[in-house]
């Protein structure tokens, strides 16, 4: 059991938990881009960028979700809340963020805007967001324009770099909610003025409701209106069927505008509007002084308060709101002990987070793992798609029978209608299914039952496909990702034991019934031939190899690939895993424990294959992708890439508890391995002439010689050990490109340690060098394992050609520490992750707003991509945790579950 203090926020979370309390019913589900996605897309060619742009969003009401400035809404997105700024100057209202989209950016889609998630509890009952907005007009047209002329070769133009920051002219704006009852949230917005001017600035709270009545006329239509006052305080009350009645007061006496949140058709379509006053009204009135765009009667579905502030030099300007279900004849002031509150809060949050966090981490490093958690807290979204509703809308009828091009047609079965943790709400504001599963990594050590419900809603009938395929992403569903939940499961199932004492066996058996219908999906589906062998495509790798795994090949054949077999075996272990715990519980699950063991072996042998058409090379000591052309020939593409380094990873334990909890299992496997040799000799030796540390087993694809001989490249700084990880792509091919001719087309792969410089997978991701946080994370738990077996018995250079020789657990520290170095600020006191940008380097209100990024620069250590990926790449804060909590030695001794002991 966890011997951390019982905090308030843990009595919250346990209250929310067993469903009796709703802590989490209001939390920042808004997403931070609706314009742009695929389910708002209606066009014919299936271009979501052009057919819902950012200039449309302000006039245009959205159909599945909603957007906005440190959003907050219910748990189903009826009632939103959020903020918007004008500093008298800007074009526009800033009702939400700006970005280039993927035809705009010479890398792709990217969000032009500083914003940065401080602190977040798991119930939110405090959180706080950081806004930088300009003083001066934002640059829209010079951010579009010099980027569009830009190269792939060059670095993207940035905001810093067109000056608006220059002399500081902006305001730091923070937004931060504290809850004193469930439905009762205290919100308080700060603004600071860094510049050296004094300078005006319009905050407007905006409270709206997700326009339901466009789209199903037979649900009631909400509204807002004015309350009465008391004495300064402004109110709005909002009225819905299902809500009920909530009021949201102002400490400021300003005006209160009120719109409809309808499309404005006139100026977008020439049509005509439903309403008199639509969703721009708001900004036509603040921006261009239109009195007609508000209603004067006062009332509508979308509202704000306009409130004007001169903010001098240097000093902050505070306003209070409250949203509330306590009406106002039962409140005498509704800001009455509001500042005890947020302190109280505070204080409460750095209770929750000391109780979860080893004292051993020093203040920057409490620092990154706190905002890494916060990022991951603000990146939940409520995500709204009705397949079968969407597929009709776009004149598809799943039931005809006819073939159709229209994306997605595939998943009419789906309904998406839950509080779904995101990669990035503004560059990926949709669910991916294995950056998810490594989110739970993430949220298992502050939410074990949130992470739980994660993986349990990918494999609800309503997501995962009747064949069994785990949807993808929104762009593509039927896309393949990497089957992590199978390992997401067991690792929640072991942190949980660790956490309560005790694992939920109802949830392994539920999330394995569902798991052996997905890998029946792969194994019937990506195993072209039935060899063992597994295919997949792309596989989340995007562009890493020679050509576009998800398309046809220019050579015709097929690949038979590294990583999907890797991954396979890995599913396996995990699989096998799984039964074994629940065996112990119900014997009926030996046989299916047996079945995954058998996979295991066939596909270890198929991917260890001697000879010309197996993965490995023997004379690089490596495992590659094989090309099988339509003769049957078969070629190995000699990329040195993360596709090969990925059957380390396959690793699993056998504790001797296992073997005796399943004597039958036991037998039989040793009888499988005695009668058929060939499937002995193709794996890690195992069996009892085998055992390593603690009596121990281990079932392992990559055999001692070979782990040596990765190990070595692994380990090289001139090939794939970065000073700040794991490359995805061995630097050995900067001067050595891998070059194969196809029909005089020539296909290249080199070394590119920051952004893509192809088209491939939209150019703004990048597997060819960089460092990259989830594949990092899994190859440690793969040395881990391997260190369990061996103890100190097998050590390697580290790094490779230095004579400093290190056990398996201390290489993965090792890899560890340098995947942490990305974000410490340095000797220098400067952080990678902020690579050259001298603004966020150097200044005192921007060096410790901290950004996760989506990939790392291969050599330097600077972010790249979506710079708020902070899904997988808050992993970082697990693995900060974990070896500031447990040595090697007590690791040795304690086994996989010392890994998930909570100790300070």
């Amino acid at each position: 059991m966890s011997n951390s203090p019982v905090t308030a926020e843990q009595v919250r979370l346990d209250e929310a938990n067993d469903k009796s309390v709703p802590w989490k019913k209001w939390g920042p589900y808004l997403s931070e881009r609706q314009w742009g996605t695929v389910r708002e897309d209606y066009s014919e060619n299936g271009d979501a960028w052009s057919y819902f742009n950012h200039d449309q969003s302000r006039s245009r009401a959205y159909h599945w979700g909603e957007d906005g400035l440190a959003g907050f809404s219910d748990d189903k997105q009826r009632l939103c809340f959020a903020l918007a700024l004008w500093n008298g100057k800007d074009p526009i209202l800033k009702e939400r963020l700006f970005g280039l989209t993927n035809a705009e950016g010479n890398h792709g889609e990217d969000v032009k805007e500083y914003y940065f998630y401080l602190d977040a509890t798991p119930t939110y009952s405090y959180a706080k967001w950081l806004y930088k907005y300009p003083q001066t007009a934002y640059p829209y047209r010079d951010l579009i324009e010099t980027n569009r002329h830009r190269s792939r070769t060059e670095p993207e133009y940035e905001l810093l770099d067109t000056g608006i920051f220059n002399e500081d002219r902006y305001f730091d704006v923070f937004v931060e909610y504290a809850k004193a009852s469930p439905e009762d949230i205290y919100v308080r917005i700060t603004a600071v003025n860094r510049g050296p001017d004094t300078a005006e600035l319009h905050i407007l709270p905006t409270l709206w409701f997700r326009n339901t009545w466009s789209w199903w006329p037979d649900l009631p239509r909400p509204t807002l209106r004015e309350a009465s006052d008391m004495g300064r305080s402004r109110i709005i009350q909002a009225t819905h069927d299902f809500l009920g009645k909530q009021w949201l007061y102002s400490s400021s006496p300003a005006p209160i505008l009120f719109t409809e949140n309808n499309t404005n058709n006139k100026k977008l379509f020439n049509g005509e509007n439903a309403t008199p006053c639509v969703k721009d009204g708001i900004n036509d009135f603040v921006v261009h002084g239109n009195q007609d765009a508000v209603n004067p009667e006062l009332q509508g579905t979308k509202a704000a308060i306009h409130h004007q502030a001169i903010v001098h030099a240097g000093e902050s300007h505070v306003l209070y709101l409250r949203l509330t279900d306590i009406e106002p004849s039962q409140l005498d002031s509704p800001f009455k002990d509001v500042e005890a509150l947020f302190q109280s809060s505070i204080a409460e949050a750095d209770q929750f987070y000391r109780s979860v966090s080893p004292a051993s981490l020093s203040e920057d490093a409490l620092r990154v793992v706190r905002q890494a958690m916060a990022g991951m807290l603000w990146s939940k979204q409520y995500y709204f798609l009705d397949a079968d509703h969407w597929l009709m809308e776009h004149g598809v009828d799943p039931f005809s029978g006819k073939l159709s091009n229209v994306r997605n047609h595939e998943w009419a079965h789906m309904i998406n209608d839950h509080v779904i943790s995101m990669p990035d709400k503004w560059e990926y504001p949709w669910y991916a299914a294995w950056d998810l599963a490594f989110h739970t990594i993430a949220f298992s050590s502050i939410d074990i039952d949130f992470a739980k419900q994660q993986i349990d809603l990918m494999l609800r009938e309503i997501y995962l496909h009747p064949n069994g395929q785990i949807p993808a992403y929104e762009w593509n569903f039927s896309d393949v990702n990497p089957p992590v939940h199978a390992w997401a499961t067991i690792f929640l199932y072991r942190m949980e034991e660790a956490f309560r004492g005790k694992g939920d066996v109802q949830f392994l058996k539920h999330s394995f019934g569902k798991l052996i219908s997905n890998f029946d999906w792969w194994v019937n589906r990506k195993d072209r031939f039935g060899r063992n062998v597994f295919e997949g495509g792309f596989l989340g790798l995007d562009n890493i190899g020679v050509f576009d795994r998800s398309a046809p090949l220019p050579t015709g054949g097929h690949l038979e690939q590294a990583d999907g077999t890797a991954w396979m075996s890995l599913f396996c272990q995990n699989m096998l895993d799984i039964a074994v715990e629940i065996g112990t519980y119900d014997r009926s699950y030996e046989g299916l424990a047996a079945k995954y063991l058998d996979h295991f072996l066939w596909i270890a042998n198929a991917m260890n294959r001697v000879g010309q058409d197996g993965m490995w090379d023997e004379e690089d000591g490596f495992y590659y992708d094989v090309l099988r052309l339509p003769d049957g020939r078969a070629t190995r593409l000699k990329v040195r890439s993360m596709v090969g380094l990925l059957p380390l990873c396959a690793t699993t334990i056998v504790e001797p508890a296992a073997r005796e909890s399943m004597p039958n299992l036991y037998a039989y496997a040793l009888e499988r391995l005695n009668r058929m040799p060939q499937l002995k000799e193709s794996i890690h030796p195992s069996g009892p002439d085998a055992r390593g540390y603690g009596d121990r087993g281990i079932l392992a694809v990559v055999r001692p010689e070979r782990l040596r001989r990765i190990l070595s490249r692994l380990l090289d700084e001139n090939e794939f050990l970065s000073p700040y990880g794991i490359r995805s792509l061995s630097r050995y091919h900067l001067d050595h490109p891998y070059v194969l001719n196809v029909h005089g087309q020539e296909y290249r792969v080199g070394y590119l340690p920051a952004e893509s410089d192809t088209g491939m997978f939209g150019g703004n991701s990048n597997w060819r060098g960089p460092v990259w946080m989830p594949v990092n994370a899994v190859l440690i738990r793969g040395l881990m394992n391997y260190y369990l077996y061996y103890g100190d018995s097998f050590k390697v250079e580290c790094p490779t050609g230095s004579g400093n020789f290190m056990n398996l657990f201390e290489v993965a520290h090792e890899i560890a520490t340098r995947l942490s170095h990305i974000f410490l600020r340095d000797e220098s006191g400067r952080r990678p992750a902020f690579g050259g940008t001298k603004k966020f380097q150097e200044d005192p209100h921007w060096r410790d707003n901290i950004l996760f990024y989506e990939y790392f620069h291969g050599d330097n250590g600077a972010g790249i991509g979506a710079s708020h990926q902070t899904g997988w790449t808050g992993i970082v804060a697990s693995l900060m945790r974990l070896f500031a909590r447990i040595n090697a030695e007590q690791f040795l001794e304690t086994g996989r579950k010392g890994a998930f002991q909570i100790k300070h």
